[in-house]
């Protein structure tokens, strides 16, 4: 009994500790690649890098997204990067908290030599936005994009306007019109951040149109944009 009880802990902390061993040897792994990338470009590589299916504790995954300890990490390297050294930026992510995206997007573009954003799967929704403060974006041809739409809570901004547009005022429960008021001012503050953002790399009337699409609810949040829509 005593031996099966051993196994048994010893199983416990197996499953507890294995993958996080997995996770420092190909962090390892991928830092070795980076600098061979670095060398090779002579610029400075940053990752953000989401994988939801390479962390799990008891067979449980995580669901990794982008946070204020990602804009932190991001920033600071940054920083420590020369002014006139480019700097590449290896996106994979579903997207996450905008204050950490914008707080991320704002230093890319207050960089002053060239940052490149590399798309190889997909950058959604916060990693889209990041990909627009770049000075160049190249993408894998079967990558995507997502729309950086806000959201309220389980609800797209664009959505709860639609719903206020087409019932009598009267009709509306006072929460619903307090969302409506959150979700015009969502719109204007992301509206507005990705104009800065963009602002200078195209014409104006294309640039209208990429907010317009990115910005506004013509998709669903989760929707794929691809490259050859992109280049349309």
């Amino acid at each position: 009994m005593a031996n099966l009880t051993n196994l048994l802990w010893l199983f416990f902390l197996f499953s507890i500790l294995a993958p996080f061993f997995q996770q420092k040897m190909l962090d390892l792994t991928r830092l070795r690649l980076l600098r061979r990338l670095e060398k090779a470009h002579g610029s400075r590589v940053i990752t953000l890098i989401h994988r939801q299916e390479s962390r799990s504790i008891l067979g449980i995954p995580f669901f990794p997204y982008i946070d204020i300890d990602d804009s932190e990490q991001i920033l600071r390297a940054i920083r420590l990067t020369p002014r006139d050294l480019p700097i590449d930026l290896i996106l994979h992510t579903p997207g996450g908290l905008v204050l950490a995206a914008e707080q991320i997007a704002h230093a890319i573009k207050a960089h002053t030599a060239k940052v490149t954003v590399f798309i190889p799967h997909y950058a959604m929704s916060g990693g889209a936005l990041l990909a627009l403060a770049a000075d160049e974006i190249v993408m894998d041809e079967n990558a995507v994009l997502g729309p950086i739409d806000p959201q309220l809570g389980e609800y797209p901004a664009a959505s709860i306007l639609k719903v206020v547009e087409m019932k009598d005022r009267n009709e509306i429960e006072e929460k619903t019109l307090i969302l409506a008021d959150v979700a015009r001012k969502a719109i204007a503050q992301i509206t507005a951040f990705v104009q800065d953002l963009l602002q200078g790399k195209m014409g104006a009337d294309q640039m209208e149109r990429v907010v317009e699409d990115l910005t506004e609810g013509k998709w669903t949040h989760d929707y794929p944009i691809l490259v050859k829509q992109i280049k349309e």
